[in-house]
Parts: structure tokens; C-alpha cells; sequence
């Protein structure tokens, strides 16, 4: 058995539910072989036992306790040692099946998501990318986990058949159509089932996309009086959801009915046959004891058979929300990089600025708009091919499109203002790839200025941060996101107003350690606040989303147009204090 989560999940093919779901099989087939090869022995052992037991019954009656007695006493705890070894084995394969392929799914899910960038959001609700995982994912585990049960059925379902023909014709021909005939009954009610559950599915996820939605947006909410409106919408849908549900119910409940009275009136009509033909001298009485395990197994193989057709009907829905996530195209990277990646230390041009960022050097970007400079630093980073192939960036003269994308993510970084964080140990929090020793981690923080999280976050390092980080205040998850942008240490780091939420105090004191710690590192800096435009090598003045001027901050301060702007932020700053 392989750990968990794999260390790549494959590129599954995308045509259709089937295709996915064949697809996974394929990827665990040896598992999954194992899992069906025991569980065909567990059942063909429990099929083979009512016939040893007749066997048993018919020697005792004719011999008393002789050979033929002893040998089938044998053969039982020959079978029942099978049944005790196979079972236990059995299930631990099948649940190693559902996870594999659950978890394969998910993985799946997450590469795409974390891939994909803006396109997911775009083209998907987020209840629907939240569901196939904690939902859908599951669902299609289940089908792999019941195959070895499923099959073992079958297997068992002809030994029973053959042996049943055995005994008698008519009660081998009663088994043998009687109970395709009460499982194709119960087929009947799977479709009407499927559209129901594909119905609730769709509900489900559109309730937890107003979920995610109300609650990310809450305190917006407060703030314009609009709770009740979306507490009523979230109602609305939540009754939706749970009418769905009680349909799906329904139909679920008959079928659970049908499971037991079909087989159950299978189960009367045989034993009636087989004692009839006991009481008129054509069965022994170990015949009919055997006839009635028969009777009384059967049901095992049917229930089973009903299970797996709910699986595998929960599982085609599933991998079909699964394909839907599988198939947005990534808004960078969707083709493979065609140019050569060009030597460290050359310039980072974007065409449509004419900004010219020179390896080794600290660069500001000032605007009158900070949109505007921020939409230039996102250039840099290749965010959207697609939107950005009217504003082409080159590094060393090759354009980020034609560049591997992974290539790209390991030079340039772009942080931006709104720092995301997610729950975990600060640690993990900082260091993205996990090979920061503490002293790096002291330093980085240092830089940041963030010692205050270490105090406010118990146990430091180590200490669990909730989502989003909203334990620490707007400053504070700045300074994190700086300090994990910091630990990366790429070639080219682009950092969007990173002390716009931190007082006048603490940005003096990040401006230094900032400089100090990127001096001879190619960094790009959006900001007006002249305590960090005091620090750089040099700045660049955007007016209509075109640089205007170069120079150092004191050189540019001679232009009003650049005065006027980081003048506002200067009285800004001194209004703070």
C-alpha cells in the first residue's frame, strides 16, 4: 500500500464520469485486484457452506457419527478459517481502495484549484470546488471500497446456482432467474434516485456558495444593514436543499423496503418449494437444510448488488462535479513553456509602461493611482496570459508567456496588498517550503518588524493561526505575509504596498531593515510613503499607466506632479503621529 496523499496524482482524462472512473481503477488496480480476490473467496466460502452443513446433516442422519460426518465437520472449519482470514484482510483493502481513490480525486481538485488562479473563481461557484472535495470525493471512494463485495456477489450468486442444480432443477432454475429478476426490480428505482441526488447535489452546492459568501462578507453586511436579506436568501435555499433531500428520501426509502421484501419473498417462495418437495421424498433433509442457507444467503448477494448501484450511480454524479473543476483552464500555464529561461541578472521590461527593472537594484513605483501601479506590478508576476497578452512583460528579452510558468514562480514573487493567510502553525505560515531553520524564520521576522505576532500567537512559532490569520490584526497579517515573502528569496520580489497598513513608527523601521535586507536584490516596491521612498535605489513616477520619470526620491520631489503625490501621503503620515 502506497502513503497518502501521493506525490502525483496523475492527468486523468476528461471525457466523461466513466472515463474518471475507469481511470482511477487503473491506478489501483493492484489493490483493488487484491481486494476483489478476497473478496470472491469470502463469499464463495459463505456460498459453498449451507451445501457442507446439508452434507453434514444427510451423513449424520445416514452414519451417525462416521467419516462422512468428520470430513464435513473438516471442511467447515476449513472455511471458517478462510472466512476469518479473508474478511478482516478484506475490509482493510477495501477502505485502502475508497481512500486512494478519494483522496486521489481530491488531490486532483486541489492541484487544479492551485493552479488555475482567477479562472476557478470565474467559471465555478465556490460551494461547488468546496463540495467536490468534502462531498464528491467521498462518493466516488465508495464505489472501489464495495467492487470486492460486488463482485464477490456475482461469484457467489453462480456457486449457489451450479450447487442449487445440484440438488434439485426447479429449485436451480427458481435461483437462477428468480434473482436477476428481484435485483433488476430494484435497478428500476436507481435512475429515478440518480436524478434526485444530481438534484439535492446542485442544491447543496448552491447553499454552501451563499454560505461562503455570507460569511466572507459579514461584516460588510453589518456595516449596510443587510443581514436579513441574505439570512433570508440562505433560508430560502436551505428549505430548497431540504426539500431536495426529503425526495431523494423517499425514493431511498422505498428501495430499502423493496431490499427487504423482494429478497425476503424470494427467501419464502424457495423454502416453500424445497419443503414440499422434502415432505414428497425428492430432498433429504439436508437438502432442504441446505436450501433453506441457500434461501437465507441469497439475500446478502442482493443487498449488495442494490448497495452497488447507489455507489456507482452517487459516484457517476460526483466524478462528473470532479470533471467539471478538472476542466477550467488555468489562467497561466495552460500551455507548456516553448523559450529558453533566460540567465539570472537580467532586466524585467514591461512593453506598455516602458518600466525597466534593473537586476540588483531596490525600484518604487509611485502613482497618483495606486491601482495603476499595482496592476503593473501584477504584470510582473504573470497572473492571466490571456489579459496580459495585450501588455506584454519580458524578462532578458524573453516574453513571461513563453517562459515554464513554474520557472517564472521561482524567480518572480509578487505579494500583494491583500495578504492572504491560512490556519496552521506560524511556522508552516512563514515557511511555504518547509526548509527555514528557526534563525531564518527570527529573521524574517526581524525585517517585518513582526515581533508583536510571536507575543500575540501562544506557543510562538509553533502556535496555531486560525483561518485566515484573524487572530492578528490588519497590521499584523501584513507584516506575516512581508516576512513569508521575505523567507522565499526569489531572484525578482515585488512587493505591493507592503506597509499600508502599519503606523508611520513601524514603517520607518521596516523601510531600513527592508532596504538593508534586499540591497543587491532585484525588488520593486509599490508605495507613495516617503519613509520607504527614502530607502530605495530609485523610483519610477507613473502618470496615465506610463513611467514619466526616474530618479531618486529627492531628485523627483522637483517634480510637482510627483510632490503633490507623496506631499498627500506625507500629511497623511504626519496627521498619524
Amino acid at each position: 500500500m502506497r502513503s497518502l496523499p501521493l506525490a502525483d496524482p496523475g492527468t486523468p482524462p476528461l471525457s466523461g464520469p466513466w472515463a474518471l472512473l475507469w481511470w482511477l481503477a487503473r491506478r489501483q488496480w493492484g489493490i483493488l485486484l487484491v481486494a476483489v480476490l478476497l473478496g470472491i473467496t469470502l463469499f464463495a466460502c459463505q456460498a459453498v457452506t449451507p451445501f457442507v452443513v446439508g452434507r453434514a446433516v444427510d451423513g449424520g442422519l445416514d452414519h451417525g457419527f462416521g467419516p462422512e460426518l468428520w470430513r464435513a465437520c473438516g471442511a467447515l472449519l476449513a472455511i471458517g478459517l478462510v472466512v476469518i482470514v479473508a474478511g478482516p484482510i478484506g475490509h482493510r483493502y477495501d477502505v485502502a481502495n475508497w481512500l486512494r481513490a478519494a483522496f486521489t480525486s481530491s488531490q486532483l481538485v486541489g492541484r487544479t484549484v492551485s493552479r488555475s488562479g482567477h479562472a476557478i473563481t470565474s467559471e465555478l461557484p465556490t460551494g461547488e470546488v468546496v463540495s467536490a472535495v468534502a462531498n464528491d470525493a467521498l462518493r466516488i471512494g465508495e464505489v472501489y471500497a464495495l467492487a470486492a463485495h460486488f463482485l464477490g456477489s456475482i461469484v457467489a450468486y453462480a456457486v449457489v446456482a451450479v450447487l442449487m442444480l445440484r440438488v434439485s432443477v426447479p429449485l436451480g432454475l427458481v435461483v437462477i432467474l428468480g434473482l436477476p429478476t428481484v435485483a433488476a426490480a430494484l435497478g428500476l428505482l436507481v435512475k429515478p434516485l440518480q436524478r434526485r441526488q444530481a438534484a439535492q447535489r446542485e442544491a447543496s452546492g448552491r447553499l454552501t456558495t451563499l454560505g461562503a459568501d455570507t460569511v466572507s462578507g459579514l461584516r460588510i453586511l453589518r456595516g449596510i444593514g443587510g443581514e436579513s436579506v441574505f439570512t433570508g436568501r440562505y433560508r430560502e435555499q436551505s428549505q430548497e436543499t431540504r426539500r431536495r433531500g426529503v425526495e431523494v428520501a423517499k425514493t431511498q426509502s422505498v428501495l430499502d423496503a423493496l431490499q427487504v421484501l423482494l429478497p425476503g419473498t424470494f427467501v419464502i417462495v424457495l423454502i416453500w418449494m424445497g419443503a414440499h418437495m422434502a415432505q414428497e421424498g425428492t430432498l433429504t433433509p439436508g437438502q432442504l437444510v441446505a436450501t433453506y442457507g441457500f434461501a437465507a444467503f441469497l439475500a446478502w448477494p442482493v443487498q449488495n448488488a442494490t448497495q452497488m448501484l447507489q455507489a456507482a450511480s452517487r459516484a457517476h454524479i460526483g466524478a462528473g462535479k470532479v470533471i467539471k473543476v478538472l476542466r477550467v483552464v488555468p489562467s497561466t500555464g495552460a500551455e507548456p513553456g516553448s523559450a529558453l529561461l533566460p540567465s539570472p541578472g537580467v532586466p524585467l521590461v514591461d512593453e506598455v509602461s516602458g518600466l525597466v527593472v534593473e537586476p540588483g537594484r531596490v525600484l518604487a513605483l509611485v502613482s497618483a493611482d495606486p491601482d495603476e501601479t499595482a496592476r503593473i506590478a501584477t504584470r510582473l508576476g504573470r497572473f492571466d496570459d490571456l489579459a496580459e497578452r495585450e501588455t506584454p512583460v519580458r524578462l532578458g528579452g524573453v516574453l513571461l508567456a513563453d517562459l515554464d510558468k513554474d520557472a517564472v514562480r521561482s524567480r518572480i514573487v509578487v505579494a500583494e496588498a491583500t495578504p492572504q493567510l491560512f490556519s496552521g502553525p506560524l511556522a508552516g505560515e512563514l515557511d511555504v517550503h518547509g526548509v527555514a531553520t528557526t534563525d531564518d524564520l527570527h529573521r524574517v521576522i526581524a525585517t517585518a518588524d513582526a515581533h508583536d505576532v510571536l507575543d500575540s500567537v501562544p506557543d510562538g512559532l509553533a502556535g496555531e493561526l486560525p483561518e485566515k490569520g484573524r487572530s492578528l490584526s490588519g497590521g499584523q497579517r501584513q507584516r506575516v505575509a512581508l516576512a513569508r515573502a521575505l523567507l522565499v528569496d526569489p531572484e525578482i520580489l515585488v512587493l505591493v504596498e507592503p506597509t499600508s497598513a502599519v503606523d508611520a513608527h513601524t514603517e520607518a523601521r521596516i523601510a531600513v531593515r527592508l532596504a538593508e535586507a534586499r540591497h543587491g536584490r532585484t525588488t520593486v516596491v509599490v508605495t507613495a510613503s516617503p519613509l520607504v521612498l527614502d530607502h530605495v535605489d530609485e523610483v519610477a513616477f507613473v502618470q496615465d499607466g506610463v513611467v514619466v520619470a526616474r530618479g531618486t526620491h529627492a531628485d523627483l520631489l522637483d517634480d510637482a506632479a510627483y510632490r503633490s503625490v507623496v506631499g498627500r501621503r506625507m500629511d497623511e503620515e504626519a496627521m498619524a503621529r
